[in-house]
């Protein structure tokens, strides 16, 4: 059997059990090629296909946990899957081997009832009463996706309850700048639960992470942003100032024009929430990167997003 991804070397070889999150064909100088994204609970690593392509290419599909045999290959100074042959799962037959649905999901760290809790919490200390029954509104209507929502396709807190994770995390550094800095912690609580919130309809997510077709057309600042006036509008007595430096909040949460949003931020907790919002993904991509690295070397592959390598630090014999 091939170990956990988090475990290979380069000279693993065997079967494992994984969700494929994307797959592409390619041209290559002897023909097509698979690219695929696999992972498992441990992490993630791309796999390539070079043999046999036209019948593999039809055996399995983005999405859908997969059966491999392959061996580990190092290109770039990454280490890779060559993959022999690849089959979605037969759950009956193959848990026989021992395949296990949750040894192949990506997760939070952090358990969803516990996190579910410590939101509960927050949202109980709002005392805005307008701002308490827009988030009790908007977070009651969609629990269900926020339990298990990932907080991107890719980039950032891009696995299972990442989202959640996300927003709790922000909040503890939001609860901390607002002591120090005088802002307005109900209204800065709401941009950090609210800045994401059309996440849940720009993305797809079941085994793997997609952009639907609203999110792909409109993304989530448009999505989230109409979905909190609809709201905040079925209100009775709902202050058009508060609404609209909330709004605000969201539009201007990417913290420049360049970054995609549409407004920079212009109220002390716009620009909190910016920086926090880019803190934690980034420290969250820092983090990733350096526990999905499985090389020998001190310090990780470069880092194309980040555009740095990172030091792993002092690690035990």
């Amino acid at each position: 059997m091939l170990p956990p991804i988090r475990q290979l070397t380069p000279d693993s070889a065997g079967v494992g059990f994984f969700v494929c999150t994307q797959k592409d064909v390619r041209p290559g100088r002897n023909g097509e090629f698979l690219s695929v994204s696999l992972q498992d609970a441990t992490g993630r690593i791309t796999a390539r296909v070079f043999d046999d392509v036209d019948r593999l290419k039809t055996e399995f599909e983005a999405g859908e946990f997969v059966k491999v045999r392959a061996r580990a290959n190092v290109y770039n100074d990454r280490l890779q899957l060559i993959v022999e042959n690849i089959r979605r799962v037969h759950p009956e037959q193959d848990r026989k081997e021992g395949f296990r649905e949750e040894d192949c999901v990506v997760s939070s760290p952090r358990p969803v009832d516990e996190m579910w809790s410590e939101l509960s919490g927050r949202l109980a200390r709002v005392g805005n009463p307008y701002i308490k029954r827009l988030l009790d509104t908007i977070i009651r209507a969609n629990e269900a996706k926020l339990r298990v929502w990932p907080a991107a396709q890719t980039l950032h807190h891009a696995y299972r309850a990442g989202f959640l994770e996300h927003v709790l995390q922000m909040s503890a550094v939001g609860e901390a700048l607002t002591d120090l800095y005088k802002a307005n912690g109900d209204v800065l609580l709401a941009g950090i639960v609210l800045h994401d919130i059309g996440k849940l309809q720009e993305l797809d997510y079941d085994l793997a992470t997609s952009y639907s077709r609203d999110g792909r057309l409109l993304g989530h600042i448009m999505l989230g942003s109409a979905l909190v006036r609809d709201t905040a509008a079925a209100i009775e007595g709902f202050p058009p100032a508060l609404l609209a430096e909330i709004l605000h909040l969201i539009l201007s949460h990417h913290g420049c024009l360049e970054y995609g949003s549409p407004v920079t931020p212009m109220t002390v907790e716009a620009i909190i929430l910016s920086f926090i919002d880019d803190m934690d993904a980034k420290v969250n991509m820092v983090r990733q990167a350096i526990r999905e690295d499985i090389g020998q070397g001190e310090f990780t592959p470069y880092h194309s997003r980040l555009e740095r390598v990172f030091w792993k630090g002092p690690r035990s014999e």
